[in-house]
């Protein structure tokens, strides 16, 4: 993160323990203005009993939390008045209509009667609720409940926001819609979500924090995770290839791995560029090249090696 952003969330050596046994171990984090983090984990890595311990629900056994330079402990008011939490259930109340809801989510977090009309209409827009002001909050789908509860979370302009899973048992279209919902908030604010889902990271973060066993075991931004422990490789297809043995002389290659009569897999060292290299040989040589593709790794690779390696 660079140093010029400010912090609006610092969390030191948090830890959890339920019936003597420690379940959060020591864990701290930070949240930057504009950042969104995302704290990746195995169902029951300690995920959201952290975002619990974040937002004053629960807490801790030791360690403090800060928000916006308020102590969560000695300043509650003045640290929680700055948080929006979507919980993993959302807290609504089904009977009542969205509208409803929300004015009284307002009252709540204390914004003045002669705003409320704005505020609610500001963030039923944000939320894409416009049209669903006077419906009944049990009749809506799964998908624009989550906005009601979104909506609950950032009515009073909070500058963090912590969300739990939260597209959790929606459908494809629906998570489409919570993503781009997120990455907008992002813009204005600071937002941390937890999840067990890699796509997730991928489409909203761009920084990640992962989760195992209560303890978190690696951080950096969601591109340089997917970079690591990466081996420089790509995949070629050769329609006349030569003895593997050409290919494996190029200046640079590691390893080369037939995957079929016509394509291989072709490791190299950090640096070297063989792939420019092979393409000129078998343009004069008539191997016939069709086709190179750079090896990536995924995200579930990387998530299953670093935790592996815990």
């Amino acid at each position: 993160m660079p140093s010029a952003t400010p912090i609006t969330l610092s969390a030191r050596n948090l830890s959890r323990r339920f019936g003597g046994r420690e379940v959060i171990h020591n864990v701290s984090l930070e949240l930057g203005r504009g950042e969104v983090l995302g704290l990746l984990g195995h169902n029951g890595a300690g995920k959201s009993t952290t975002l619990q311990m974040l937002t004053g629900a629960l807490t801790p056994h030791s360690g403090e939390v800060s928000i916006c330079g308020f102590d969560l402990a000695s300043q509650p008011k003045e640290a929680k008045a700055r948080i929006g939490f979507l919980p993993e259930t959302p807290p609504l109340y089904k009977d009542m209509s969205v509208d409803s809801y929300l004015q009284f989510a307002a009252k709540l977090r204390s914004i003045p009667q002669n705003r409320i009309a704005t505020a609610l209409a500001e963030t039923k827009r944000r939320c894409g609720l416009q049209d669903a002001g006077k419906k009944i909050i049990a009749t809506l789908s799964k998908g624009y409940q989550q906005r009601v509860g979104i909506a609950q979370a950032i009515i009073h302009e909070p500058e963090v926001i912590i969300l739990d899973e939260p597209t959790v048992g929606l459908d494809p279209s629906q998570i489409r819609d919570i993503r781009t919902l997120i990455r907008e908030l992002g813009n204005a604010h600071s937002v941390i979500l937890s999840t067990h889902l890699l796509g997730e990271v991928e489409n909203i973060c761009n920084r990640v924090e992962i989760m195992h066993f209560g303890r978190l075991i690696y951080g950096d931004s969601s591109a340089r995770m997917q970079q690591y422990q990466h081996q420089p490789g790509f995949i070629v297809s050769l329609l006349s290839p030569p003895e593997i043995s050409e290919l494996q002389a190029l200046d640079g290659v590691l390893e080369v791995e037939p995957l079929s009569a016509t394509q291989f897999r072709i490791l190299h060292r950090d640096g070297a560029n063989p792939g420019a290299a092979l393409l000129e040989l078998a343009a004069q040589r008539g191997w016939r090249a069709e086709q190179l593709v750079p090896l990536q790794s995924s995200l579930e690779d990387v998530f299953v090696k670093i935790t592996e390696a815990q």
